[in-house]
C-alpha cells in the first residue's frame, strides 16, 4: 500500500469530535492509527506505522500509546456516539432496533492475554480466539455498534476458591479432574456457577457472554432511559434468564429465536416446534383446498428500503421456563416447502409483521462482524489485553466514520471535488474512496514538489523508505 503524506480527508473531517479525549500527542497518535486502519491492508501496529511519511514516529511510540496512554475507552465511545448523533442519517430513530451477538476474533497460538481455545461453528473445530460481545443498532438508513466488550475466559483457580468461599460444596470425586481432565473440571465448576449465579457473591466470580450482554444493555438504559428500543437476538441468546432480565428488570421488548426442536406447551400437551409447525402446515393445506381462512397469512415488511414477503402464523403460546410468549412461525415460500423459522416476543399484542421486521434487523450485526474484520477487527498482533480492547474500540470508530460519511453531504461534496467521482455506496466503498483520496494526495505531493524544483529522487526517498522500513 502507498505511504500517507497527510491524514485522509475523512479523518480530518471527523477527528475533532475526539480531540478532547486525548492529550495533544495522543490525539496525533489517534489520527495516525485510524488513518492506517482505513488505508493500510496490514492492520498491525507495524503495518500502520510504516505508512506514515506525514507525522512519522517510531513504532514503539504507537505501541506505548495503545498499551500505556491514560485515555478512557468510555470517553472514546461517547465521542463516537456523539459524532453519529450529529449526522442526521446516523441519528438513532424510534423505529430502530438493538441486536445482541458475539463473534470470534481468531488468532494462531495462545500468546495473547485472555485468549481461549473456543469452538468455531463455521470451522467445526476449536480455535484460539478472543470473543467479542456486541450491542448493535440498526434502522433502515444505517447501523453501527453501540457498546461492546471482550469476554474473558474463566480463571479456574479463582472460580474454585470463590465457590468454596460462598459456601458451595464441591464433590470430592470430581477433584481428580483438575489434573486428569482440566476442561471437564472447568465445565464442572461453571455448571455450579450457573446453578447459583442468582447469589451476588457467586455471580461476581465470572462474566458469561449473557451477563456481558445484560450489562451492555443495562449501561445503555441507565444512560438513556427515554430509549426503549426492542432487542433482537439469535437462538443462543434466547435463554429464559436473559429474556426474563430484559422483560422484568430492563422492561425492554425483545424478539428472540427458537430452534425447531425447542418445546412448546399446548392444551393437548407438550410438543416440539417442528412438529407443531408441520401440524399447522397440514391445516393450512386443508384450508387452501376447502377455501377456509389461511393458517399462514401473507405479510410484507420494509427492510433497508426493500419490501420482503413472508407467510406467517402468529399467536400467543406458553413455553417451558419462558411463560407466555408471542410466537411467529415464518415461511418464505407460499407453498410452505421451505424450513420454518420461529420467533418469540414478550409483547403479547404484537403482530407477525412487526416482529419479523424487528428480527430482520438482527442481520446487520453479522455484517458488521464481517466488515469490521475487513477494517482490522481481528488483525491485531498486540499481546496486552488493554491494547487489544483499544484496537477493537478504534475499529468501531473507523466503521462509524465510514457510516457517517455515507450520510454527510459536506464531506461528500469535498471529496467529489477532489476525485471527480460520484460517491455513494457501502462502508467498503467509502473505505476504497478514502484510499483513493489518499492516493490523490500522494500524487499532489509529488506534483507540487516537482513544480517547486525538487528532484524526483529527493521526493521519493522518504516514500520508498516508508514502504521498505522494518
Amino acid at each position: 500500500m502507498f505511504p500517507l503524506v497527510k491524514f485522509p480527508e475523512l479523518v480530518q473531517h471527523y477527528a475533532p469530535y475526539f480531540e478532547t479525549v486525548f492529550s495533544a500527542e495522543g490525539f496525533v497518535q489517534f489520527e495516525r492509527y485510524i488513518s492506517g486502519l482505513i488505508v493500510s491492508e496490514n492492520k498491525t501496529v507495524e503495518g500502520i506505522n510504516r505508512l506514515m511519511v506525514f507525522e512519522s514516529r517510531n513504532q514503539s511510540s504507537l505501541n506505548r500509546w495503545l498499551t500505556e496512554s491514560p485515555f478512557s475507552l468510555e470517553d472514546v465511545n461517547q465521542a463516537r456516539l456523539a459524532l453519529l448523533a450529529a449526522v442526521p442519517g446516523t441519528q438513532m430513530k424510534r423505529q430502530g432496533v438493538f441486536s445482541v451477538d458475539d463473534t470470534l476474533l481468531v488468532h494462531f497460538g495462545d500468546h495473547f492475554d485472555q485468549i481461549a481455545n473456543l469452538f468455531d461453528s463455521t470451522q467445526d473445530t476449536y480455535v484460539w480466539a478472543h470473543n467479542l460481545v456486541n450491542l448493535h443498532y440498526s434502522d433502515d438508513d444505517t447501523d453501527y455498534p453501540v457498546r461492546f466488550q471482550l469476554w474473558k475466559p474463566t480463571n479456574v483457580e479463582a472460580l474454585e476458591q470463590g465457590l468454596v468461599a460462598a459456601g458451595l460444596r464441591l464433590q470430592a470425586s470430581k477433584q481428580a479432574l483438575k489434573t486428569e481432565a482440566p476442561r471437564k473440571w472447568r465445565n464442572y465448576l461453571q455448571g455450579i456457577w450457573r446453578r447459583h449465579q442468582d447469589q451476588p457473591a457467586v455471580a461476581a466470580l465470572y462474566q458469561s457472554k449473557l451477563i456481558i450482554a445484560e450489562q451492555l444493555l443495562q449501561a445503555w438504559v441507565s444512560a438513556h432511559p427515554e430509549w426503549r428500543l426492542p432487542v433482537a437476538f439469535d437462538h443462543w441468546y434466547t435463554q429464559p434468564g436473559f429474556c426474563h432480565y430484559l422483560d422484568e428488570t430492563l422492561h425492554l421488548p425483545y424478539v428472540g429465536t427458537l430452534a425447531d426442536n425447542d418445546p412448546i406447551r399446548l392444551k393437548s400437551g407438550g410438543q416440539r416446534l417442528d412438529q407443531f409447525a408441520e401440524h399447522l402446515r397440514q391445516e393450512h393445506e386443508a384450508a387452501v383446498k376447502h377455501g377456509r381462512s389461511l393458517v399462514f397469512k401473507p405479510i410484507t415488511i420494509r427492510y433497508k428500503g426493500e419490501r420482503e414477503h413472508y407467510f406467517s402464523y402468529c399467536a400467543t403460546h406458553r413455553f417451558p421456563n419462558f411463560g407466555p410468549q408471542r410466537l411467529v412461525i415464518n415461511h418464505s415460500r407460499a407453498d410452505l416447502t421451505d424450513s420454518p423459522v420461529f420467533y418469540i416476543s414478550n409483547r403479547l399484542s404484537w403482530q407477525a409483521a412487526g416482529m419479523t421486521r424487528i428480527r430482520r434487523h438482527r442481520w446487520p450485526v453479522e455484517v458488521y462482524h464481517e466488515e469490521g474484520k475487513a477494517e482490522g477487527l481481528d488483525q491485531y498482533q498486540l499481546r496486552d489485553f488493554q491494547a487489544i480492547e483499544r484496537h477493537v474500540a478504534l475499529v468501531a470508530v473507523v466503521y462509524s466514520l465510514l457510516r457517517a460519511a455515507q450520510h454527510d453531504p459536506a464531506l461528500r461534496h469535498k471529496l467529489q471535488r477532489q476525485l471527480k467521482l460520484d460517491l455513494d455506496g457501502s462502508v467498503a466503498f467509502w473505505r476504497r474512496a478514502t484510499q483513493a483520496q489518499s492516493l490523490w494526495s500522494l500524487a499532489q505531493y509529488i506534483s507540487e514538489g516537482l513544480h517547486q524544483g525538487q528532484s524526483l529522487r529527493t521526493l521519493m526517498t522518504p516514500l520508498l523508505h516508508a514502504l521498505v522500513a522494518a
